[in-house]
Formats: C-alpha cells, sequence, structure tokens
C-alpha cells in the first residue's frame, strides 16, 4: 500500500551545488543549492529564486561555476545558503572558502571544493526561477582522481540532501553497475 503525499519538492539523491559568481566589483560570492540536475548533453539547469545576490551576480557577469558540495566542508556549505552575501559582506571569509579564479568563464572556483563545473549562463527565467548554464569545463582536484585519472565518487564524497528531513547524506557503496546489470534480463 502507498501513501500520498501530495505536490512535493521531494526525489533522491538531491545534489548539494554551491554556485561561484563574481559581483560587479570582482568580490565573489557562493550559495548553497540543491534543485538542479544535467539538463542536456553540455548543460545543467538550477532552480534559483531571483531575489539572491548570486542569481544578480550572474545575471550580470554571464558566467558562474558549480561546486559539487562534499562531506568535508558540509559545515561551510551548508553556512553558504544559510546567510546572503547581501547581508554577510564577508561570508566566503567565514565559510573558510578561498576564491580562485576559473580559467573559462568569469567566476570563481573554491579551492577547498574539488570538483566544478565552469558555466556560461545560456538562460534564466524569471517566472520560474530556472536557470541554464553551459557546460564549458568540468575541473577536478587530483587528490579525488582514480588510477585511470578520473573522477573517484568514494574520494570526492559528495553530499546529498534530503529534503523530507533536512539532513545531509554523503554518498553510499557501490550496489551495481549501469549498462550492465539490467543485461540479466535480455
Amino acid at each position: 500500500m502507498r501513501k500520498n503525499f501530495g505536490v512535493k519538492t521531494w526525489t533522491y539523491p538531491q545534489p548539494v551545488f554551491i554556485i561561484g559568481t563574481y559581483d560587479e566589483k570582482g568580490v565573489p560570492n557562493a550559495m548553497n543549492a540543491a534543485w538542479g540536475g544535467i539538463s542536456d548533453d553540455d548543460q545543467i539547469s538550477i532552480c534559483v529564486g531571483e531575489n539572491h545576490k548570486t542569481t544578480a551576480n550572474l545575471l550580470q557577469r554571464k558566467a558562474f561555476t558549480v561546486s559539487i558540495g562534499c562531506a568535508e566542508q558540509r559545515v561551510a556549505c551548508d553556512y553558504v545558503g544559510l546567510v546572503s552575501g547581501k547581508d554577510v559582506p564577508d561570508k566566503l571569509e567565514r565559510a573558510g572558502f578561498h576564491a580562485v579564479a576559473s580559467s573559462f568563464v568569469d567566476a570563481p572556483l573554491f579551492a577547498e571544493l574539488p570538483m566544478a563545473l565552469e558555466c556560461r549562463l545560456v538562460s534564466y527565467d524569471l517566472d520560474s526561477c530556472r536557470l541554464v548554464g553551459e557546460i564549458i569545463n568540468v575541473s577536478a582536484e587530483e587528490r579525488i582522481l582514480n588510477e585511470a585519472g578520473e573522477i573517484d565518487l568514494e574520494k570526492l564524497q559528495p553530499l546529498t540532501y534530503d529534503p523530507i528531513h533536512r539532513i545531509y547524506y554523503g554518498l553510499g557503496s557501490r550496489v551495481g553497475h549501469a549498462f550492465q546489470d539490467g543485461k540479466e534480463i535480455k
């Protein structure tokens, strides 16, 4: 038997994305966003309210980064979602994040977050708050790469968000192989 909950914003896993931007003076900013994902071969879509400093920044600069929140930086990732850069000018300093200029887009990377998508603004819809970015580059610190030079999920330890209980989880262990396990039924 199923229980019905009605309309909710519940999906699993919900990623913890840290969106990085520069303001009109070149000051870096970061915010935590969970409603998003890949929406095309070279695009990411995220729901970001129009009242955020980040939104104003990316609309002006036409660029942003999306760092993957990781377990090691859980407290800082949560913090940048709790306070606004409008109200707390030293938000990044308090979080312990150090901005590093992207070589690909006019937006900051954060040294403490080892994986990021570097994006150019494609569109922002005021009615739906849907931000679409073209992925120009994906960068990762060598410390999260495996022996083959690929991103290792277990080394990255990405955070996911449980919207029902407002809890962060790290992604669990491997349970199977995509595009392989279903062959057992074929």
